[in-house]
């Protein structure tokens, strides 16, 4: 944890909020069989006063849920802040199959009689860790009627043809969602008020470079420039409606810097991770246009790292 915690305390975390967290594992220990479920972070969340909002609502018992745009590291800070309060995690995707058996769980033949086999939720509640309910806006209303239940201010579980359950003390719930993507929806009101809300702000220059030189620690100061330049000059035109925000993708990005420290040209890298994630030509020939402004023809991998 010490690269996460030094991360926040380089960001000027308020050190009182620091110490609750701490209290906070110390009340709360893992079960030894859950500990393999504790993720370590790909790389620390930077923003100091969306992180103190987070942690300051995990603290009170309350589940939050994080909104905003494509790319503004919604799913870094859900693991971040599973990670810093030392519980295990259970990444659920919403999805079209997403219903209230598979969070709860469903009935199974074992050992010569009909069991629970017990869903993500189930598990996460008992269990007591935090639970990443990622693209909450594209649940089905089988599985919105789980989340009301689960959510709620009396934090009991009831399990259909079994009995209901309390939910663990330290267990939290951690929502995620984009705006417009293709078979989202509008929350209801019961849903978004089980939640304290979050908007993710959009990533800036400083943001950009706190990220990609936590990932490539040997990036060279003008090809940082370009690369950042890069993302901010996309982001610029999906806010005004010039392009849509498929090549705003900085795992797209990320994916590509990874191929050009194996040696391929980053205008080549580039158009892998992010020109080619517009499949409209027209499109496409505007961002190739934005990428050349910023990344010449001529640069190979000496020229972005060190």
């Amino acid at each position: 944890m010490d690269h996460i915690l030094k991360s926040l305390e380089e960001q000027k975390v308020d050190p009182g909020l620091l110490q609750s967290i701490a209290q906070f594992r110390q009340r709360y220990p893992v079960e030894e069989g859950l500990k393999r479920r504790i993720n370590v972070p790909a790389l620390p969340y930077y923003g100091r006063e969306t992180f103190e909002m987070a942690a300051a609502a995990l603290l009170q018992g309350e589940n939050i849920l994080l909104t905003g745009t494509k790319a503004t590291g919604k799913n870094i800070l859900a693991e971040n802040l599973a990670y810093v309060f030392g519980r295990p995690s259970w990444n659920i995707s919403f999805h079209v199959n997403m219903d209230s058996s598979a969070l709860i769980g469903t009935d199974t033949f074992r050992n010569n009689e009909v069991q629970l086999r017990t869903g993500p939720v189930y598990d996460c509640a008992v269990g007591g860790g935090f639970g990443i309910f990622d693209e909450v806006n594209m649940a089905k209303n089988d599985a919105v009627s789980v989340l009301h239940a689960t959510l709620d201010y009396r934090r009991i579980l009831d399990v259909p043809g079994y009995d209901k359950i309390e939910l663990h003390e330290a267990a939290r719930f951690i929502g995620t969602m984009n705006y417009g993507y293709a078979g989202t929806r509008e929350l209801n009101e019961a849903l978004v008020s089980r939640f304290l809300v979050i908007e993710m702000p959009a990533p800036t220059e400083e943001t950009l470079a706190y990220i990609l030189t936590s990932l490539f620690p040997d990036f060279k100061k003008e090809g940082l420039e370009q690369v950042s330049g890069l993302f901010l000059d996309l982001q610029t035109k999906a806010n005004n409606n010039e392009i849509s925000t498929k090549p705003l993708d900085l795992r797209g990005l990320i994916g590509a810097l990874k191929t050009v420290r194996a040696g391929l040209a980053p205008r080549l890298a580039i158009r892998m991770g992010i020109v080619n994630k517009s499949f409209d030509l027209f499109e496409r020939e505007l961002v190739e246009d934005i990428v050349m402004t910023r990344i010449p023809a001529s640069w190979t991998p000496a020229d972005i790292f060190a």
